[in-house]
């Protein structure tokens, strides 16, 4: 019996095959599934980018509500987003030019390509409404004095516009994550747009709470709640979708996902009561905007850790085949 098995593990010729055994770490010498080249630049655009239209839509509210301060804060923390977005995925492509290059051509199927001109709408809108913010500030006679009138009715329609395309920057990178073939992205489809938009709603009311005047913040508490209904309900169901949500709930990356949780759970509680203290809004706003960090790094670093591990890979393959052929009849 010893010789027939030792002749199984060698050849013809006695050689010992160089065939190693099948454990799934890789196929032919290459991992199963190639793991994503983006950075973590990539994890801060999609922090920013939420934070910016975020910011916009308060902005928007602001302005219609007649809160010139929390009008402000949002018009530039929307701005400053925005840039700072656009620097990160400019510096994660290496190039300048290729920024430029992916608006030469627009496709529908594509998240990148509508992400790259969502960004580009939104930009020029939001840096137009920030900087109509800075009228008061000109003279009051001469060229720079009809500059100071006509300015802020074109920031109202500027800023009325970026909020109209926040929605679609606050969840874009959600489809476009879940767009790819990351297991951990991937299968979180229908979830991660609502994460990330709780997310990008809970960082910009932090922001406002910390950086408004008090007396014009009312509305942000009752958005830091809906915020964390959204993320939490998004969360939920990201974290209930079998093999693939592993990763957000162990590891690394999910103690960053849990401590995103732990922080919006924290600043939302402190924003409902810090209504007259002023030290109380500035730490419940830290605390969401915190939130929002570590949500999507952690979320960001889920992905990557799919993509390293191939069981996340072959066993959800193995149980659809199994499923599909239970049941296709014989």
């Amino acid at each position: 019996m010893t010789d027939e098995r030792t002749h199984r593990r060698r050849g013809d010729g006695g050689e010992q095959l160089t065939v190693p055994p099948a454990d799934f770490a890789s196929y032919y010498g290459r991992p199963v599934l190639k793991p994503p080249v983006w950075k973590y630049d990539i994890a801060g655009y999609l922090f920013t980018g939420g934070l910016a239209a975020g910011s916009a839509l308060i902005g928007a509210g602001a302005q219609l509500t007649g809160r010139p301060g929390l009008r402000t804060v949002g018009r530039w923390t929307a701005l400053g987003g925005v840039a700072a977005s656009t620097y990160l995925l400019v510096h994660d492509l290496g190039r300048p030019a290729r920024f430029h290059h992916m608006l030469r051509v627009a496709k529908v199927t594509s998240p990148m390509s509508v992400g790259t001109w969502i960004l580009a709408a939104f930009g020029p809108l939001a840096g137009v409404a920030a900087v109509a913010e800075l009228a008061p500030l000109l003279p009051q006679h001469g060229v720079l004095g009809l500059a100071r009138r006509i300015a802020p009715p074109i920031g109202n329609v500027a800023g009325l516009a970026a909020a109209a395309t926040a929605p679609a920057l606050a969840t874009y990178t959600g489809v476009l994550l879940a767009d790819t073939a990351v297991p951990s992205w991937h299968d979180a489809y229908p979830s991660l747009p609502f994460v990330f938009a709780g997310s990008a709603l809970a960082a910009a009311s932090g922001v406002g709470l910390i950086a408004a005047p008090a007396a014009e913040t009312a509305p942000l508490r009752r958005l830091a709640l809906a915020a964390a209904a959204v993320e939490f309900g998004g969360g939920h169901q990201m974290e209930r979708q079998g093999l693939t949500s592993e990763p957000y709930r162990h590891g690394r990356s999910g103690r960053l996902v849990k401590a995103g949780r732990v922080l919006l759970a924290v600043g939302t509680a402190t924003a409902l009561l810090s209504r007259r203290s002023r030290v109380l809004s500035a730490l419940s706003g830290a605390a969401l905007v915190a939130s929002s960090v570590a949500t999507r790094f952690g979320v960001f670093e889920a992905g990557r850790v799919s993509a390293r591990d191939p069981k996340y890979t072959v066993v959800p393959q193995r149980e659809r085949l199994t499923e599909n052929r239970a049941a296709t009849p014989f």
